[in-house]
């Protein structure tokens, strides 16, 4: 309480020198704003007092009654003396985060972050709060929608797997959620107050299959979304260069000599030899690689080594990543062709998260998690949103562009292919 004391010391020494004067101006109020995302119990608040750091204990101390006698003594007496105002005055930007922290890692830090960066970047009081639950489980995610409810908040940020998604739906919550996470292609929701920030992959791949010429190879792991984009690609390849035509109400290909050749390459495989080495079954394909950076750049490398020759590589946002660019040789990337869908960016945005060490130009979840607060803020607020990207059936619609890993940077691509006329 050092710091009380030399306050009210302060004050002492100024009352003193006003002598009888007394202003009929009133004193302004201080306030002051929690900037911490991350929650405070009572030995939290407890360490801020004993290391005398007043307001980062008054940022907390919030409640109007603490349960600790001696805390809410010490908040108590620091309102008097600080004369603190309170935003209650004003209409308070509420939004939560439900985090399931062991199944996201470290995205419960950065999606909390990108939000948090967010608000700070509008420069409106707000109120974030985070709720952590140990599983995606029914009754975790049942007593965390309860506790929110209590807390008053009605705008949530869910950054779930799409198992969590579909036992939070099962609960037909009233609150406004978001799920930066997931495509609303992949759950089955009619909820008017669910959205959906997701990527959609499937459409990205689309794109890309656009470029492609057979034969068609892809690479992936056994992630599910490895696997689930791998059986994708090959069946709207084929759909694509069948070259299909109408025969008396029958669809025919005219081609029987596409060629789609598929690889699973386990995670601890760090050498192909045996699938690329004289292999002519792939010479000069389409390389459609559906694995992680590192694992993508190990393949593309390999692709130089055995002589490969591809026509192109083909990859979804999985592989937008700088260290595409340093990973690899520029002989391995240049015909490399990357689908990418973080299209809108806002320098002021990005250098908040920046400062926080988060990163929303790359990392698809963290920019899909700020376009979601953009979102609610605008319907809280109903400020402009910072983000034109249009919310279509609950699911955010994003552009996708085609762009090259160049020698030093991301560049443009441009398609060779001709669009359909209408």
């Amino acid at each position: 309480m050092k710091i009380l004391l030399s306050i009210l010391t302060f004050l002492s020494v100024i009352l003193s020198a006003q002598g009888y004067l007394i202003s009929n101006v009133p004193l302004p109020k201080t306030y002051v704003e929690n900037l911490d995302p991350y929650p405070c119990d009572e030995q939290c608040l407890q360490t801020y007092l004993n290391n005398d750091m007043i307001f980062s204990f008054l940022a907390h101390a919030t409640s109007k009654h603490l349960n600790n006698p001696q805390q809410d003594e010490a908040r108590l007496i620091s309102i008097s003396i600080l004369n603190l105002g309170s935003f209650e005055e004003e209409k308070k930007l509420k939004i939560a985060l439900l985090l399931p922290y062991k199944k996201i890692g470290r995205y419960a830090t950065s999606t909390t972050n990108a939000a948090f960066a967010y608000l700070v970047a509008r420069n409106q009081s707000f109120e974030l709060k985070t709720y952590n639950i140990q599983s995606e489980g029914f009754e975790d995610i049942a007593d965390a929608l309860t506790q929110m409810q209590l807390d008053g908040f009605e705008f949530i940020i869910a950054p779930f797997t799409l198992k969590g998604a579909n036992t939070l739906l099962e609960l037909n919550p009233n609150e406004e959620i978001y799920f930066p996470t997931i495509n609303k292609k992949d759950v089955n929701s009619t909820l008017p107050n669910i959205y959906f920030g997701g990527i959609d992959y499937k459409a990205q791949s689309d794109k890309l299959l656009k470029e492609a010429v057979s034969p068609l190879v892809i690479f992936y792991d056994k992630s599910k979304i490895g696997k689930e984009l791998a059986l994708y690609e090959e069946n709207q390849f084929k759909l694509k260069d069948a070259n299909l035509s109408q025969i008396d109400d029958f669809l025919v290909p005219r081609d029987e000599n596409i060629t789609v050749v598929k690889y699973s390459i386990p995670r601890r495989v760090t050498n192909i030899e045996e699938q690329l080495l004289y292999n002519d079954e792939i010479m000069q394909g389409s390389m459609f690689i559906n694995t992680p950076i590192v694992k993508t750049s190990m393949i593309m490398s390999q692709l130089t080594m055995y002589e490969v020759n591809a026509t192109n590589v083909l990859s979804t946002q999985i592989n937008y990543d700088p260290l595409v660019l340093s990973l690899t040789q520029y002989e391995d990337r240049q015909n490399m062709i990357i689908a990418n869908s973080i299209t809108h960016n806002n320098s002021i945005f990005i250098e908040t998260n920046s400062l926080l060490g988060n990163d929303i130009v790359y990392d698809w979840i963290n920019y899909t998690t700020t376009v979601g607060m953009d979102y609610f803020f605008n319907k809280i607020t109903k400020q402009d949103k910072q983000y034109k990207i249009e919310m279509v059936d609950n699911q955010m619609l994003y552009p996708i562009e085609l762009i090259m890993p160049s020698k030093t940077r991301f560049i443009k691509y441009e398609s060779i292919v001709e669009e359909p006329l209408d």
